[in-house]
């Protein structure tokens, strides 16, 4: 798929890797709805750089956790765009929890965002991609996926769910809808590690050091530009993985 005039969805999309995203959609020529729920003056602020490439964008709220929220982020895109091209499921959230006192709100709360909003984000996509004779989708999972985060029960499972999902909705679009996964490993320092703890992280990769949300941005593209290529996860993890 070429992106150039593309209409793009990236949900979470005003901040951290959501935010590299839809800046590399935008260097490519797409125009971009950057979904956000409660990121204030970023959210503007990332809207203003997307246009400053020449292309169009537009920011919509939404809480992805409720089927009101989605249906409104869906008919704000429409709205704007006339249709949509492409989706890529950014928005997440990752709580800790211990499997013996995690409550079931807990549990659900996590659930709700990383894994039923993606799902049903795609089936809204899907609908309006089809009136368009196609498009892509890109979910982007976590290496909690692949491992056991037992500190991060809920967060870890519905990473799993996800690639799942990804595989599921890949088989039953096909093929006017081609869906991936990017996993990332260590690209963005969270906000409570200081600088030794990340890079620890980035010593216990094959690379020997920490990747950036642009990593993760350049592989969101390759997989919407590359046509031959549905229901796969690529894994950009300087090797963290198999280390």
């Amino acid at each position: 798929m070429k992106l150039t005039n593309k209409a793009a969805l990236v949900t979470g999309g005003a901040h951290r890797v959501g935010k590299e995203i839809a800046l590399e959609l935008a260097r490519a020529g797409a125009h971009v709805a950057v979904h956000y729920r409660s990121a204030g003056a970023a959210v503007n602020d990332t809207v203003a750089e997307i246009k400053a490439l020449g292309v169009r964008a537009v920011a919509v709220q939404a809480d992805l956790s409720t089927e009101a929220g989605i249906a409104a982020l869906f008919a704000g895109v429409e709205a704007a765009f006339g249709g949509l091209d492409v989706l890529v499921n950014s928005a997440a959230g990752m709580e800790p929890g211990d499997v013996r006192t995690l409550t079931r709100a807990e549990w659900q709360r996590v659930l709700d965002l990383n894994l039923t909003a993606p799902f049903f984000c795609a089936q809204a996509a899907a609908e309006l991609m089809t009136k368009r004779g196609g498009g892509a989708i890109v979910n982007i999972g976590d290496l909690a996926g692949r491992q056991a985060w037992v500190k991060h029960p809920a967060h870890s499972v519905s990473k799993a769910g996800l690639e799942m999902v990804t595989q599921v909705l890949a088989k039953a679009l096909a093929p006017q809808v081609r869906v991936n996964t990017v996993v990332p490993g260590p690209v963005l320092k969270p906000d409570d590690w200081d600088e030794a703890r990340w890079a620890r992280s980035g010593a216990h990769t094959l690379l020997k050091r920490t990747g950036s949300g642009y990593d993760v941005a350049r592989a969101v593209r390759f997989l919407l530009e590359s046509d031959y290529m549905t229901g796969t996860s690529l894994v950009v993890d300087g090797g963290r993985l198999i280390a």
